[in-house]
C-alpha cells in the first residue's frame, strides 16, 4: 500500500489494445454522429419555426400598436376643432356654414374623416356630413344605434365630478370605440364642444357633442404597415378566411368587426433557404471528417485507454513523489478505521503520523526550489523504506506527509515507528551539489476502539505535530486528551486578548532598566507587557504573545505596545526605550512606515528608540523584513539582536544585516556562578561584539558575583533582578527624577 511509481506502460497499453473499447467506440461514434445530425436538422427546424414565429408576434403587435396610434390621431385632430370658443358660439347659434366649413366638411377635406355628427344637449342631430356632402340631420338616425352606446358613455363621464386633483371640466374627455357601419370597422370618437378661454361659460350638462367616425380601410391600413415596413396589408372581412398573419378588429364588447391581413415575413425561412448550400457542403465535410476519425480510431483508443489509466493515477497521486495524494490518503484513512471498527474483527489500532520537515521554507529560499523538490522527494522515498508494506505514507503538500499504520498494538509501537523515521532523517540529504541536515517533527494519534471518524483523527495529530513543533522540534508528539483543553483555552484568552485590546482594560507596560557598569547609572530600559488578568491574575507574557502570533493579533498588539511605550519615553530623561519586536511583525511590509508614524505622532526621536529582535528574523532572510530593517536603521532606530547565542549564532548574518547591540542571554549568564565553560563563551560573545563594533547588554544578572565577573570580560551594559525588577511607570519616573550627574556615562541618568 506505500505506492511505488505508476503501472507498467507496457502493461497498460496490452490491456488497452485487447479491450473492446475500439468497438464500443465506433458505435458510439456513428451514434453520436446519428443523434447530432438528428439534432442539428432538429434544432433547425425548431430554430425556423421560432424565428417565423416570434416574428409573426412582433408583426402583430406592431400592427396592434399602429392601431391604436391612429385613434389617438383621429382624437387629436378632433380635438383641433372641439376646444375653441367658436365651436361652442356657432353651433349654440345653429349657424350651419360655420359648422360645415369647420366642423363637418373640414374634418373630411384636411383630416379624412369619413362622417361627422354634431349633436346638441339631448343627443339630438343638429348637422350631419357623410364623405365631405353635408345631409340632412335625420341622417344620423341610420348610425344612431352603432354610435349611442359610446355617447352616452361621454355623457355619463361628464356628469360624473371631476375626481380629487384632476382640472375641472371636459375640455379633454373623450370616448371612443371601433364599430361597423354597413359591415364596415370604423374608429368613432366622440366629444363635446367646450371653450378654449374662461372668457366662455357653459352649464354642465349642455355641452354639445362631435361625433367623428374614420372607416377602417385598405389606405388607413396601409399607412401603419408602411409605417413598420409590412408589404401586403389589407383588410379582412369577416366572412374571408385569415391566415396566421392577421390580428381581428374588436369593439369594446369584444364582437370582432373584421382583420387585417398582411404578408407574412418568415426570416427563418428565408435564412435557411439562402444558407441550404453551404449547410449541405458542411455535412459533406464532416462526414468526410468523420470517416478519417473512424480510421484513425483503433490507435486513439489504445492511447486513449492508456491515458485513462494514468489520469486515474495522476488523479490520487502526488506527481513529484508518487505518493498518495490527499485524496486517497483520506479515502484509506477512512477505511482502514471502518475495518478496525468492525466487530469481531482481530486487529489493532490506527495510528495516524503527522509529519512536518522543520524549516524547510529556509532551505526553499536558500537553496532554491529545485533544491527544495529534491529534498521531498528524497524524504518520500525514506519514508517508503522505512514504514511496512500494508502501511500508507501520503504527502498532503509541501513537506507536509501523513502515514497511516494498521494493526497496531499501543503507543509504544507507533512511538517506535515515529523513532525510527525521524532516525532515518536525521541522516545527511544529497541536494545538487550541497549536504544538508533536515529534521522533522511527528504528531501521532491513535484511533479509540471502534473510531470511524477520520477527521477527527486528523485533527488529533495535527494538534499534536504543533505540540511538538512548539516543544522544539525534531522530536514526536503523541495526541494526548488535554491538548484539546489546552487549544479551548487559548481560545479562550485570543478572545479575551481581543476584548482587552479593544477596551484598553487589563494589559500594560513595565519598564526594567539597563544599568552601566557601576550599578547606579542608568543607560536606558527595556518595555515588557504585562496582562492583568480580571479571573486568572497576571498571564506570562510568553504565552499570550504565542497566542497573539498564532492568531493573527501580533500585529494589533505590538502597534499598542510601540505607541506606549514612545508616549511614556518621550515623558522621561532616558537616553532610549527598548521594544521587542516579533518576526511577524517584520514580515508585514508596512511595519517600517507604522514605526515612522508612530515616532511622529509620539513626538519620540527615533535615536531614542530601540527594536530588539531576535535570531530567527536574520536567518530568515527575508525580503521584507531585509528591507524592514534597513528602513529603521536608515531612520536612526536601533536594531538590537535579542537571546544572542541560543539559536544559530551565524557569523554570515551578522555581516549581512548591520545591528546596533547584542544582547547575551540570561541562560549563559546564569551558569557564570557555577563550573563549565559558560564563562568562556560568554567571553567569545562579548569579544565578538567588541570585533563587530556593536555594543553588548547582558541579561538576567542575578548576583554581585555575576556583575563582577562581567565587568571584567569588558561587559558595560547590565539588565538582571540584581540591579532593578521591571518597574511600574510611575516608579521608573521617580528614579529619572532622583537621577543625579555625578559618573554618568554620556546620555545616562543615574539612579
Amino acid at each position: 500500500m506505500t505506492d511505488g511509481n505508476a503501472p507498467g506502460q507496457e502493461r497498460m497499453s496490452a490491456r488497452a489494445s485487447h479491450s473492446p473499447l475500439t468497438h464500443q467506440v465506433t458505435l458510439t461514434v456513428l451514434m453520436l454522429a446519428a443523434f447530432a445530425l438528428a439534432m442539428v436538422v432538429g434544432f433547425g427546424f425548431y430554430a425556423t419555426a421560432q424565428a417565423d414565429h416570434v416574428s409573426l408576434e412582433r408583426q402583430k403587435i406592431f400592427f396592434a400598436n399602429g392601431l391604436k396610434d391612429q385613434i389617438a390621431t383621429v382624437e387629436r385632430e378632433q380635438e383641433s376643432v372641439t376646444v375653441w370658443d367658436d365651436s361652442v358660439t356657432n353651433v349654440k347659434a345653429g349657424n350651419q356654414a360655420w359648422i360645415e366649413e369647420n366642423l363637418s366638411v373640414w374634418m373630411y377635406s384636411y383630416y379624412g374623416h369619413n362622417r361627422v355628427y354634431v349633436l346638441d344637449a339631448a343627443n339630438h342631430p343638429v348637422h350631419a356630413m357623410r364623405e365631405g356632402k353635408v345631409l340632412d340631420p335625420s341622417a344620423y338616425g341610420e348610425d344612431a344605434p352603432a354610435l349611442l352606446p359610446t355617447i352616452e358613455k361621454l355623457r355619463t363621464m361628464i356628469a360624473q365630478p371631476p375626481s380629487e386633483g384632476a382640472s375641472a371640466g371636459s375640455a379633454k374627455m373623450v370616448a371612443e370605440d371601433l364599430i361597423s357601419l354597413g359591415g364596415r370597422p370604423a374608429i368613432l370618437s366622440v366629444m363635446p364642444l367646450v371653450p378654449s378661454t374662461d372668457k366662455l361659460t357653459q352649464a354642465p350638462g349642455s355641452e354639445y357633442l362631435h361625433v367623428s367616425i374614420e372607416f377602417i380601410n385598405d389606405a388607413v391600413i396601409g399607412k401603419i404597415a408602411e409605417k413598420y415596413l409590412l408589404d401586403g396589408a389589407h383588410l379582412l372581412p369577416l366572412s374571408q378566411p385569415t391566415g396566421s398573419a392577421a390580428i381581428p378588429l374588436v369593439d369594446s364588447r369584444g364582437v370582432i368587426l373584421g382583420y387585417i391581413g398582411w404578408n407574412q415575413e418568415r426570416p427563418g425561412l428565408t435564412l435557411v433557404r439562402k444558407t441550404a448550400p453551404a449547410l449541405i457542403v458542411g455535412l459533406l465535410l464532416a462526414a468526410s471528417v468523420l470517416a478519417f476519425l473512424l480510421r484513425r480510431l483503433r490507435r486513439a483508443s489504445t492511447e486513449l485507454q492508456t491515458s485513462q489509466d494514468q489520469a486515474q493515477y495522476l488523479a490520487f497521486h502526488d506527481t513529484l513523489t508518487g505518493l498518495p495524494n490527499r485524496a486517497l490518503f483520506e479515502d484509506r484513512l477512512r477505511r482502514a478505521l471502518l475495518r478496525t471498527g468492525q466487530a469481531g474483527h482481530d486487529m489493532g489500532r490506527v495510528a495516524l503520523l503527522y509529519l512536518d520537515l522543520d524549516r524547510f521554507k529556509h532551505i526553499n529560499d536558500t537553496l532554491g526550489h529545485p533544491a527544495g523538490d529534491e529534498l521531498v522527494r528524497q524524504t518520500a522515498a525514506r519514508l517508503q523504506h522505512t514504514i511496512r508494506e500494508v502501511d500508507t505514507v501520503a504527502r498532503l503538500g509541501g513537506d507536509e506527509f501523513a502515514l497511516i499504520l494498521i494493526d497496531i498494538r499501543d503507543v509504544r509501537a507507533a512511538e517506535d515507528i515515529a523513532e525510527r523515521l525521524l532516525e532515518k532523517l536525521q541522516e545527511p540529504f544529497k541536494l545538487i551539489d550541497d549536504q544538508v541536515f533536515v529534521s522533522a517533527s511527528i504528531g501521532i494519534a491513535l484511533s479509540a476502539e471502534a473510531e470511524t471518524d477520520a477527521d477527527d483523527l486528523l485533527r488529533k495529530a495535527d494538534i499534536a505535530l504543533y505540540e511538538a513543533k512548539k516543544n522544539g522540534r525534531g522530536r514526536h508528539q503523541v495526541f494526548a486528551g488535554d491538548m484539546d483543553d489546552i487549544l479551548l483555552r487559548k481560545r479562550k484568552v485570543e478572545t479575551e486578548l481581543r476584548k482587552a485590546l479593544d477596551g484598553g482594560t487589563g494589559i500594560g507596560l513595565a519598564y526594567q532598566p539597563v544599568f552601566a557598569a557601576n550599578g547606579k547609572t542608568i543607560l536606558g530600559a527595556e518595555a515588557l507587557i504585562r496582562w492583568g488578568h480580571e479571573v486568572h491574575g497576571a498571564l506570562p507574557a510568553a504565552q499570550f504573545i504565542a497566542i497573539a502570533e498564532e492568531r493573527g493579533m501580533i500585529g494589533q498588539l505590538g502597534a499598542w505596545v510601540l505607541q506606549e511605550a514612545c508616549r511614556f519615553a518621550v515623558r522621561t530623561d532616558l537616553p532610549w526605550l527598548a521594544v521587542n519586536v516579533s518576526p511577524l511583525q517584520l514580515r508585514d511590509a508596512g511595519f517600517a512606515e507604522q514605526v515612522a508614524s508612530i515616532l511622529a505622532d509620539t513626538g519620540l526621536a527615533p535615536q531614542r528608540l530601540q527594536l530588539e529582535i531576535t535570531e530567527s528574523v536574520l536567518l530568515e532572510n527575508s525580503d521584507a523584513s531585509r528591507a524592514a530593517l534597513a528602513a529603521l536603521r536608515q531612520s536612526g532606530v536601533g536594531i538590537v539582536l535579542d537571546d544572542f547565542g541560543t539559536g544559530y549564532s551565524s557569523l554570515s548574518y551578522l555581516r549581512r544585516h548591520a545591528i546596533d547591540k547584542l544582547k547575551i542571554d540570561r541562560s549563559f549568564v546564569r551558569l557564570l556562578d557555577g563550573e563549565g565553560n559558560a564563562a568562556a563563551i560568554v567571553k567569545a560573545l562579548i569579544d565578538l561584539a567588541v570585533a563587530l563594533e556593536v555594543d553588548v547588554t547582558a541579561e538576567g544578572v542575578e548576583t554581585e558575583a555575576q556583575k563582577i565577573l562581567l565587568v571584567a570580560m569588558g561587559c558595560r551594559q547590565f539588565q538582571g533582578y540584581f540591579l532593578s525588577p521591571p518597574l511600574e511607570p510611575a516608579q521608573l519616573l521617580g528614579l529619572s527624577g532622583l537621577a543625579s550627574p555625578d559618573d554618568a556615562e554620556p546620555s545616562a541618568v543615574r539612579a
